[in-house]
């Protein structure tokens, strides 16, 4: 008989980043008051949802954005580092078209391939990464559901990775909003189905951030 568990990939809610730059993996970046409601939102999605892990990123606004709903069912919060944020060299500064890093002559090299890209983390090391700490959340959940908190990159790289499409793309085109949850079904260890909803609404998927 097989069984079926269901992993959500829920992205963090909306950061407190008054300044506009790309925090990346940074640390001190806390959720804002709308990113505290839409955790809560979240939770209260999930609330009849047969959750028996609660995995999350280690920055902060993951562990945050988890709280909610990690309290709702009464599980601690495992801390999974596959999960954390792409690495990128922009880090620390703003990187808006037009604006900011990507004026500077200096940066320009670190734009020479956007397919690997050569500014951070290649894709397929994030793929990997990404669906290593969603096989641990489906072993933990077995026959239930996980929820793992974790950044938008990271969510939208491996759900293009399990859909088999390129990794590089345009990050204007994500589906992957604040507080989003997109959801792996698998059936044993197959990976068969992918669902994705917008409980907190939707956001721009150019959010610097992210």
């Amino acid at each position: 008989m097989s069984t079926t568990t269901v992993v959500h990939l829920l992205r963090h809610g909306e950061v407190f980043n008054p300044d506009k730059i790309l925090y990346g993996r940074l640390p001190g970046f806390h959720l804002s008051d709308t990113g505290r409601d839409q955790a809560e939102v979240v939770a209260k999605h999930l609330a009849d949802a047969d959750i028996t892990a609660v995995v999350a990123s280690p920055l902060q606004r993951a562990q945050e954005t988890a709280a909610p709903s990690a309290a709702a069912h009464g599980l601690e919060i495992v801390t999974e580092d596959r999960l954390i944020e792409a690495g990128n060299r922009f880090e620390g500064k703003k990187v808006a078209v037009g604006d900011g890093a990507l004026r500077s002559p200096a940066n320009w090299p670190l734009l020479r391939d956007p397919f690997t890209p050569s500014w951070g983390e290649p894709y397929l090391q994030i793929a990997h990464r990404m669906f290593g700490a969603v096989h641990r959340a489906r072993i933990l959940a077995e026959g239930h559901e996980a929820l793992c908190v974790s950044h938008q990159l990271p969510i939208w790289t491996l759900r293009r990775f399990v859909e088999g499409k390129r990794l590089w793309h345009d990050p204007r085109k994500r589906e992957c909003a604040l507080a989003s949850i997109t959801s792996l079904v698998f059936t044993d260890t197959e990976l068969t189905g992918l669902r994705y909803a917008e409980p907190a609404g939707a956001s721009d998927p150019t959010t610097t951030g992210a």
